[in-house]
């Protein structure tokens, strides 16, 4: 039964129920009854394993192929009618070839499967930053989770009434053929679609497809920004509590940031921390001036492994109810889950993340390195009592960094907005042992947007300045680097809780309640500004870390040069002065 009247939705419904020919169609009305039915199907097919129900009430085992296990850059496209506004760093082709190839695929390739019809909000219902999405599937794990990631059901076919104005997306696992999968986003259109995958970072469309990819390019034409950052609150003995966003590539600490936990020095004296999002913050100028934030999503993707009571314990919290986990090991003797750096017991009675024995001796991995849990966002004991806020949380701070070795020192401060968009365009990490076998590589993800900027990288920027002449109160901009080394190769700055640290000299900056010295790259704490105390940190330790050396950073300005040659005459006036300016105070 059709749970609207809107023209614009039931005739699109129609239209792709014919091209995908499902044998029945099933409106989602977000009732926990319809979930609760759909998941004891999908323990029928074995598409979801029921967990053991005292120690992971409401979890669920999910496996994905063994050939779908991660986002695919590579079959990711944004087609816009022109290739310059998808830009250099996008995948393109033409619209219209692109739908022509895609509907040859779709076609009768839900026949005999049910159509699942996911009405879902990004944002909270009815708030001014909320946008409204249709995703149509034939996977009962996307409809679940999605009820985890988003506000889903009848309460946003409402919000929309008799609206045009959403974002349509459609998604079939097909037959989960690698050579057929596609990713593909129609900015022009509003729409999504993503076939042979079911993946969810491929086919959660509400996530980085509609909430970064299409959102971008929303948010350029509407003067906001959807932005691929963490939103926490630190709140201080005076309980004040005070926003940033953080902007990180992946393995560089982000979600550890979003759930921070001070020090203990820092937890005596009553400092707090609250986290709003662990991902992604959409961003609006607010009566006051000011940047305020929202998270448009209601739960947590996050990586599995390396996820442990001592690395974050708020994560791992948020996963104890109501959570489905993917690709991680199956422990049978109990019926619960387990993945590397968990703990240091791993199960002797289990299987792995295809569902195979496994032994744990046998040096094999037994989750897959990207396997993930989808759980609650207000599970996790640290959620911010703003988290679903319809005006959002004003922005103090933004928070840039990556993983440098030598170049970049702990933290700096730009010196204005456009100096501040500067510094999150040549943000940099250098790859890890874990990511390739090529250790040190420098891998250029400018704001941690590189993979998820729905246009031109160049016009993306221009946004940037754009809007901070918009701002008459706008947050200052910082680059942090938790990940320097001393001569040895072992991190200096220890880290998690630790760097809280940092954040209290950026969030005093913001309120003029800490000095600063000035170097080539823009304002550094002084030495006496950073607490160091039970952080087993030396002073000397901290000098070496906010060090500049010229000489790797005037190379780093021939590797910026290089990157920014791609975007032509797209690339901001204003970068192009930010390093000539830079080149030459290195220089003097």
């Amino acid at each position: 039964m059709k749970l609207t009247d809107n023209v614009h939705i039931t005739k699109w419904v129609d239209e792709m129920t014919a091209l995908v020919k499902p044998e029945k169609v099933v409106w989602i009305d977000g009732s926990e009854a319809q979930l609760e039915e759909l998941r004891h199907e999908a323990m029928a097919t074995g598409e979801l394993i029921k967990l053991n129900e005292e120690k992971l009430p409401g979890c669920y085992l999910h496996r994905s192929d063994p050939n779908d296990v991660a986002r695919v850059e590579g079959r990711t496209f944004i087609c816009s009618k022109r290739q310059e506004d998808a830009g250099p760093t996008n995948n393109w082709m033409d619209p219209q070839e692109m739908y022509k190839k895609l509907y040859e695929i779709y076609d009768g390739a839900m026949a005999g499967r049910t159509m699942y019809v996911i009405p879902y909000s990004m944002g909270v219902v009815g708030s001014d930053f909320a946008k409204y999405g249709i995703e149509l599937t034939d996977s009962i794990y996307v409809v679940v989770s999605m009820a985890i990631m988003t506000r889903i059901g009848k309460a946003v076919l409402d919000a929309i009434g008799d609206s045009a104005d959403y974002i349509k997306g459609l998604h079939s696992k097909a037959e989960l053929d690698p050579e057929k999968r596609y990713i593909v986003h129609f900015p022009e259109d509003n729409t999504i679609m993503s076939v042979n995958s079911g993946y969810g970072g491929n086919v959660l469309l509400g996530k980085k497809c509609f909430a970064l990819r299409i959102a971008s390019t929303l948010g350029r034409n509407e003067d906001w920004m959807a932005e691929h950052m963490l939103i926490l609150g630190v709140e201080n003995p005076q309980g004040e509590v005070r926003y940033v966003c953080g902007a990180f590539p992946s393995a560089c600490g982000k979600t550890n940031l979003a759930m921070l936990i001070p020090p203990e020095a820092y937890r005596e004296k009553g400092w707090k921390c609250w986290t709003v999002g662990d991902d992604i913050a959409w961003l609006r100028i607010g009566e006051d001036g000011r940047l305020w934030a929202v998270n448009p999503e209601n739960g947590f993707f996050g990586v599995a492994p390396g996820t442990s009571a001592k690395s974050n314990p708020n994560a791992l919290a948020a996963t104890k109810k109501n959570t489905i986990f993917t690709n991680v090991v199956h422990n049978l003797d109990d019926n619960t889950v387990w993945w590397e750096g968990m703990d240091k017991n791993p199960p002797k009675n289990a299987e792995n993340w295809k569902g195979e024995p496994w032994d744990c001796t046998d040096g094999s991995k037994g989750a897959h390195p990207n396997s993930r849990f989808t759980a609650p966002a207000i599970n996790c004991p640290c959620i911010s009592s703003e988290f679903e806020s319809k005006q959002g949380v004003p922005i103090s701070a933004i928070i840039f960094g990556g993983r440098r070795a030598k170049t970049a020192p702990l933290v700096y401060q730009s010196r204005n907005w456009d100096h501040g968009v500067f510094v999150g365009s040549i943000m940099a990490s250098e790859t890890t042992a874990a990511a390739t076998g090529q250790v040190g590589v420098v891998r250029r993800d400018p704001m941690a947007m590189r993979p998820f900027c729905g246009y031109n990288m160049g016009d993306y920027w221009q946004h940037w300045i754009d809007m901070g002449k918009k701002l008459s109160n706008p947050p200052k901009i910082f680059n942090v680097n938790w990940f320097r080394t001393d001569e040895q190769g072992n991190f200096e700055w220890p880290g998690f809780g630790d760097n809280l640290r940092v954040v209290e000299w950026v969030l005093r900056r913001c309120f003029d309640e800490a000095g600063a010295v000035e170097t080539e790259l823009g304002y550094e704490p002084k030495a006496e500004d950073i607490n160091l105390d039970g952080s087993g940190v030396t002073a000397e330790t901290l000098e070496d870390l906010l060090k500049v050396d010229k000489k790797l950073w005037l190379e780093e300005c021939a590797g910026i040069r290089e990157y920014y040659a791609q975007f032509g005459d797209k690339l901001p006036k204003e970068l192009a002065e930010e390093i000539d300016a830079l080149e030459a105070k290195l220089s003097e």
